[in-house]
């Protein structure tokens, strides 16, 4: 028994409804509002990232940034004029919380970088909530929460369905709208008139205009949702002849496995768990288009009928070969972080098999009877899980830095194979505290490969053909030219960010005026030598490069046939070493 709707249907308007809930009222300044809600959203985004890309984010900044993306975008898919402050608490309670999982994020690498794998799984645990936030708002009596597997499934259904069709619509108007903007720019600065041009170079612009165009979509057509519903049912027709093609590639590639073996998947190349799961997912949402938001709803032609059931079972086997090919890949290389979320992927993948399996077994043809009220728990139990591993109470980099240390130690790899740089910075505070201990290791080889990886600024700096092998400090390698003048702190620690001394033997900095400093580095004796420059903006920050050059480098137009021609002399300065030129001309 489900809950009955919350309010009964408003009263005919003058015009007709395009709604396609008779419970939802006509919202005309839905647009515009929404519109107006994602432009400033855009715009405080753009002023939380917006920084000097030397420099990593702050988490604080990434955490705010996030909040506000998430909530705008939870709020403008999700809202109706029925209950919006309920939409309104949502999207701010999912703000919120993913926020806080990117504040972790960003401070639990060096890196700062929110875009980790506690991320994308916060973020699935908000697509899967939306549609049954939306549900439970349409049918709920009142706002308790713990009777969400009694909510009626097509409605359900339909809500994920049309939230997928918005959301891409959305994206490709902004898509549209963004060249429509480069054509009229392009248009007015035929004429001399580049203020458009001007204003799509903006960072700011840029944001405020995806985000009115993204808003103004979302709006228009949540208020056309009866055409929305005919677009979702066309998505899903066309989906649905793509299952019969599916499910026979299945049973062929199935039935081929039992004559050639598993080892062929480990011998091509290609990540098979990451191809499995893949698969099963397209086969997952083929046969939910066949069957559609009910028993009314499916699919009646033969071969797709037959099909659904077919790929409904096939998701179990690609489940298992995909988990059996994260075990072989754990046995072998030992635990880390995306081999722990690759198994619980797997793991996911069967728990939709076996619930396909059952479906099949208990009802046959009628098989999705039975599917979709175990596919409406299994949504539940996996936002419950995608939140769980999102926030920081299990620590993956914990996990793995054991299993690793414990490879090492016990002789399974050695310290030329081991992956230094995924313990200084794959690994979080563990990884870094294990390298803090294994550099006071009398094992030299792992002292020595422990005290790269603790001074490298980055991951790439271990990547090279020397691997995590210790180099000098800095202030060993580094020659100052002219001789007793030393560059600031911040200048010195742009030096070493850069590609001639982070990973070189060998460099030099020599200070061309008060506020450039060109850096020589050379990774042997013999080898060639790399150029770059480190300068002080406006701003009084040292940056790598030298945008002077680049701006030398920028001729206006002329016309040759009424220029003036003449042959000048004039004095550069050059960087040599030991009489050879390393450097182009500058002032």
């Amino acid at each position: 028994m489900t809950d009955a709707p919350a309010s009964p249907p408003v009263p005919d308007s003058p015009r007709p409804s395009a709604r396609l809930d008779g419970s939802d009222p006509p919202w005309p300044l839905r647009p515009w509002i929404m519109a107006a809600i994602c432009a400033a959203a855009g715009l405080i985004f753009h002023l939380l990232v917006d920084h000097d890309y030397p420099y990593a984010l702050e988490p604080w900044r990434s955490a705010l940034a996030t909040a506000v993306a998430v909530a705008t975008l939870v709020f403008v898919l999700g809202v109706e004029l029925r209950r919006w402050h309920w939409a309104l608490g949502f999207a701010l309670g999912w703000g919120a919380v993913l926020g806080l999982i990117a504040w972790q994020t960003a401070a639990y690498n060096l890196q700062g970088n929110p875009v980790e794998w506690p991320f994308w799984s916060g973020v699935l645990a908000v697509l899967v909530a939306t549609p049954l936030f939306q549900t439970r708002r349409d049918v709920a009596p009142d706002w308790r929460f713990w009777t969400l597997w009694t909510m009626p499934y097509d409605r359900l259904h339909s809500h994920a369905w049309t939230d997928a069709v918005i959301g891409a619509a959305g994206v490709a108007f902004v898509g549209i709208t963004f060249l429509l903007t480069v054509l009229i720019g392009q248009m007015f600065k035929l004429i001399g008139i580049n203020l458009i041009f001007d204003l799509l170079n903006d960072e700011w612009f840029g944001w405020m205009l995806a985000g009115a165009a993204f808003g103004g979509a979302v709006g228009l057509l949540r208020e056309r949702d009866k055409l929305v519903s005919t677009l979702q049912r066309l998505v899903m027709i066309v989906l649905a002849v793509l299952a019969p093609v599916l499910a026979v590639a299945l049973v062929l590639f199935l039935l081929s496995l039992a004559g050639t073996g598993l080892q062929k998947l480990w011998d091509s190349g290609f990540s098979t768990a990451a191809v499995m799961m893949a698969v099963a997912a397209f086969a997952v949402l083929l046969a939910n288009a066949v069957i559609g938001n009910g028993s009314d709803d499916r699919a009646t032609s033969p071969a797709l009928r037959w099909a659904a059931p077919v790929l409904a079972v096939a998701v179990l086997p690609l489940a298992a070969i995909a988990f059996y090919s994260m075990h072989l890949r754990v046995i072998q290389y030992g635990w880390t972080p995306g081999r722990i979320w690759g198994v619980i992927a797997a793991m996911i993948a069967l728990a939709y098999g076996l619930a396909g399996l059952w479906a099949v077994v208990r009802g046959r043809r009628d098989f999705d009877d039975w599917l979709r009220p175990l596919q409406q728990k299994l949504a539940i139990a996996l936002m419950l899980l995608a939140l769980f591993l999102a926030l920081p109470i299990v620590d993956f980099g914990a996990i793995s830095t054991r299993d690793q240390l414990a490879r090492l130690k016990s002789g399974a790899v050695s310290a030329e194979q081991f992956d230094w740089a995924a313990m200084a910075f794959d690994f979080g505070p563990a990884g870094r505290a294990a390298l803090t201990e294994l550099a006071r290791s009398s094992d030299g080889a792992r002292a020595d490969a422990a005290k790269a990886a603790l001074a490298a600024k980055n991951r790439w700096d271990l990547a090279g053909p020397r691997g995590a092998l210790p180099l000098p400090p800095l202030a060993e390698r580094l020659r100052v030219i002219p001789d007793g003048r030393s560059p600031s702190p911040e200048a010195l620690d742009r030096i070493a960010q850069s590609h001639m001394c982070s990973r070189t033997r060998a460099c030099a900095a020599v200070w061309i005026d008060d506020r450039r400093i060109a850096v020589l580095g050379q990774n042997e004796p013999g080898e060639a030598m790399r150029l770059d420059f480190v300068t002080q903006n406006a701003a009084g920050q040292w940056v790598i490069g030298d945008p002077a050059l680049a701006a030398g480098d920028q001729k206006r137009a002329v016309d040759l046939s009424k220029a003036r021609i003449a042959i000048e002399t004039v004095e550069q300065r050059r960087i040599t070493v030991d009489g050879v030129p390393q450097s182009p001309g500058f002032d």
